[in-house]
């Protein structure tokens, strides 16, 4: 107990944890906890499973959608540890474990091409889609476990189709070659925008011990379960189907509770849509909340970003076209259906939102349903426009967006690395 004769000399706090207080007393000094001694033994309990499982200095150390994140990851790490065992089991057996006319050259053929096709099938898809997973990290995320209860439901169905059981275990195979890169990029992404302290090594650190937790109750759980759905594949596909159903919600959940601050083209667009409806700039949780999340095959004009001269313009009355109304670093066409802006080596950040601002806005206006009837002005003049709109409003929206918590000193924007001089004025 604290008595009118001790003399606080000092105070200390780890992090948001429990306080203590050095005291002096008969000229020694005590350090104490702060608060009732009740509690201690449950603080420390709490305490040590944090300082195992959770970052340093948590929960300031993380962005605030942390917890809710790892969460549902590790509800859909759990379910997909279960569904994992089922679709091995089912290898197992396709491959000719406990089968005695099975040889262990053809089980061994049988891995090594399945492992063959998946690696290729990793390094066709870095090298096509390693720039996304950057910009749309939630999709691809989203993406690669959906594609992962796929190539395990094939695993699972193999054995009862011999004929074909190598060309569906190589196939699944490439799918899960796919589930590796998107998900590892992904994760990797994600961890970058938990990180509040530039400490991704230690949140990618803890996030494997919880996952290394996870699969060891997964493990502890699929030991019983094993001899229940031995030889009895309608039990075998209902717990898969179960699992499978809980995986897909929780990393639903998971992609949704995330809470970005950089713009990319998704979030910006929304931001922008909005601002142009109602003057108002969305929050970060807003936008988010409205972004979507799966991979969409709806019917827009695509832009692309950082693209090649030839891209924007095709003669040298073009290029004239280009620059009117257009005192900016980069320029805008549309061709073959898709906008197309072109970069100046000496863009900024804020260039880049901009531009991407136009592009957006161009994208909207050709876009079905607003493109159902024939369009009034050319290409050309809808670019013009853009640009005395953006003379506008871009500013203030800037201004709106770093108000509401965006970050503007970097994007998520997929912009390719063409970079072009051209010459403003046409002598």
């Amino acid at each position: 107990m604290e008595t009118a004769r001790d003399v606080v000399l000092a105070t200390e706090r780890y992090g948001s944890a429990e306080s203590w207080k050095y005291f002096v007393k008969d000229a020694v000094m005590e350090r104490r906890r702060d608060g009732s001694t009740g509690e201690s033994r449950g603080n420390s309990i709490v305490g040590a499973f944090k300082s195992v499982f959770l970052p340093q200095g948590y929960p300031e150390s993380v962005s605030d959608d942390y917890l809710q994140y790892q969460f549902w990851d590790t509800v859909q790490a759990f379910s997909s540890s279960l569904s994992g065992t089922l679709a091995t089991q089912a290898s197992l057996k396709g491959v000719g474990v406990g089968n005695q006319e099975a040889t262990v050259a053809a089980a061994t053929i049988t891995w090594l091409l399945r492992d063959g096709t998946g690696m290729l099938g990793r390094i066709l898809f870095a090298w096509q889609k390693g720039s996304k997973l950057d910009s749309e990290a939630k999709k691809w995320r989203l993406f690669a476990d959906v594609l992962n209860d796929i190539a395990m439901f094939m695993e699972i169905l193999a054995p009862y189709f011999p004929a074909c059981f190598i060309l569906i275990v190589c196939t699944a195979g490439i799918f899960k070659s796919l589930v590796g890169v998107a998900g590892g990029a992904t994760r990797a992404a994600l961890t970058v925008h938990q990180a509040r302290r530039d400490n991704m090594a230690d949140i990618s650190a803890k996030d494997g011990s919880q996952e290394t937790l996870v699969n060891l109750a997964g493990l502890l759980v699929s030991l019983m379960l094993i001899p229940v759905v031995t030889d009895n594949p309608i039990l075998t596909v209902s717990l898969f189907l179960l699992f499978t159903v809980l995986h897909l919600f929780a990393n639903y959940k998971a992609v949704r509770s995330v809470v970005m601050e950089t713009l990319n083209e998704a979030r910006l667009s929304i931001v922008l849509k909005g601002y142009l409806r109602d003057g108002r700039v969305l929050s970060p949780l807003e936008a988010n909340q409205r972004e979507p999340v799966l991979l969409e095959f709806r019917k827009t004009v695509p832009i692309k970003l950082g693209v090649r001269l030839q891209e924007v313009v095709e003669s040298p009355e073009d290029l004239n076209l280009a620059l009117r109304e257009n005192n900016m670093p980069y320029l805008l066409g549309v061709r073959n259906g898709c906008v197309c802006v072109c970069l100046g080596p000496e863009a900024s950040v804020h260039d880049e939102i901009r531009a991407m601002c136009q592009a957006v806005w161009l994208s909207s206006k050709l876009s079905p349903p607003t493109s159902r009837d024939p369009p009034t002005q050319s290409n050309w003049e809808m670019v013009h426009e853009s640009h005395k709109m953006m003379d506008t409003i871009f500013n203030p929206f800037l201004k709106g967006v770093e108000a509401a918590g965006w970050d503007t000193k970097r994007t998520l924007l997929d912009w390719d690395e063409w970079r072009v001089e051209w010459k403003t004025k046409n002598h």
